[in-house]
């Protein structure tokens, strides 16, 4: 679902930008920012909007555990600021850096076969975070075409979650996570040149390498779980200059 909505906003917004150029381009077309192109580097703001999930991996005494039946984890829609600095390399391919504050939420649902007093038979561990995410990307660029153009990105990157030794993670039967993580970025996005800045609108997805599950016998909750790798899939806007 979550899904759905952020390809819908991305060609929504595609479809503005190129309602707007179009029709600037209709009347006396002149290019905009003409010297952007030449720029060694530059500089922007982005706004972001995730839906971020785990990827959970049973552990194998979920098969013998009479409590705990199914752990199935759920997309959240959360939201995120930063700041961007690109450095233009050769013509069409760029080293950007994206620095930004990410705040996401990632459900985990349990079916529980015997609860105790006052627990539902369906729980769900809600996980909260605040990641200072650090992606580096090299971006290749297509051609530009009058004051449009495409461009595609791949990168890695490090998170480091500000809310992982926070109190409210200390409550029992809450399931914990480890503050740091490394992954993969891929996506694409358009640039929309305008009178004074860039838009572009960008999808990315965002898959991290590591087990981030903070492992704790005591608790049901994380027993039947062998580990947990985090996703996120990202509509970000750029403001570039």
């Amino acid at each position: 679902m979550h899904l759905k909505r952020l390809n819908i906003l991305l060609i929504t917004l595609g479809l503005m930008g190129l309602w707007s150029v179009s029709r600037a381009q209709s009347q006396i077309w002149e290019p905009n920012l003409p010297e952007h192109d030449s720029k060694p580097y530059y500089f922007g703001i982005t706004l972001s909007y995730n839906s971020a999930r785990f990827k959970a991996q049973p552990s194998p005494r979920m098969m013998t555990y009479d409590s705990v039946q199914v752990a199935n984890t759920k997309a959240v829609g959360g939201f995120g600021l930063g700041l961007l600095g690109t450095l233009r390399l050769i013509p069409h391919f760029e080293l950007r850096f994206n620095p930004q504050l990410i705040f996401a939420t990632r459900d985990i649902a349990y079916t529980i076969k015997y609860p105790v007093y006052g627990e539902d038979t369906n729980s769900v561990k809600e996980v909260q975070s605040a990641l200072l995410d650090f992606p580096l990307d090299l971006k290749f660029l297509s051609d530009r075409i009058r004051n449009f153009r495409v461009y595609t990105f791949v990168g890695l990157h490090y998170d480091y979650d500000l809310a992982s030794n926070s109190a409210n993670r200390k409550v029992e039967n809450l399931v914990k996570v480890k503050p740091g993580d490394a992954g993969i970025d891929f996506g694409a996005g358009l640039n929309f040149y305008f009178p004074s800045f860039i838009f572009s609108p960008e999808i990315r997805f965002n898959n991290g390498f590591g087990n981030i599950l903070s492992q704790d016998q005591t608790n049901k909750y994380s027993n039947v779980i062998e580990s947990l790798k985090s996703r996120m899939i990202m509509l970000c806007i750029h403001l570039e200059g």
